[in-house]
């Protein structure tokens, strides 16, 4: 009896390792895997593939690319590019980029893009502190071109170059109008259409 008893053990043990090699064999044929991602888990075939190229750009950023590929050559473009990239409008913020784009179009005679500046150097921006030189060449630039508000603000860029206290009262008094301007003074040139970018 004893044999018997210890012989049934012996063939349910060998059952059940023959039950799980078929069923690990199995497994190993098996076409699909689990992938799991942010929506949840799910079965595709072994040689599914999650990156997309193709559909990886947003409808924002060919919108993007395309008033960037504007900028090169239109300096109202690029202007629009640096106010877009500093007020994180259809792109992430990015001062840097904004003041290159701004920079870019007042290099190539954008009066608008020129008194932009020169507010930016007059005031700083973020952790950029304001330099005063560089303020009074692009207002100078501006109140040449007849702008009135530029030659009050090259008036007070030559003060505050000259004295701390006048530079005090300039940054208290001018700081928040020229973030107000950045925000939402300026007013964009181009316009999106489903055909790509129009100057108004």
């Amino acid at each position: 009896m004893g044999f018997k008893l210890s012989a049934i053990k012996n063939m349910a043990l060998i059952a059940s390792y023959l039950c799980i090699a078929a069923c690990a064999h199995k497994e190993s044929q098996k076409e699909t895997i689990s992938i799991c991602d942010e929506n949840g888990c799910a079965e595709r075939p072994k040689n599914y593939s999650s990156f997309e190229p193709a559909n990886n750009t947003s409808a924002e950023d060919e919108k993007i690319t395309a008033l960037e590929k504007l900028a090169a050559n239109d300096p109202r473009a690029a202007y629009d590019l640096a106010l877009r990239f500093f007020r994180a409008d259809g792109v992430r913020q990015d001062s840097y980029r904004s003041i290159k784009w701004m920079r870019e179009a007042a290099e190539n005679g954008y009066l608008d893009a020129q008194k932009a500046l020169g507010r930016l150097y007059l005031t700083g921006l973020g952790e950029m502190g304001a330099d005063y030189g560089e303020a009074q060449k692009w207002l100078a630039i501006t109140a040449s071109r007849g702008d009135k508000e530029a030659s009050t603000l090259l008036t007070e860029a030559t003060e505050a170059r000259k004295s701390e206290l006048a530079e005090y009262r300039w940054y208290s008094r001018w700081r928040p109008i020229f973030y107000n301007y950045w925000y939402s003074g300026y007013s964009y040139r181009w316009y999106w259409s489903n055909r790509g970018w129009y100057l108004y």
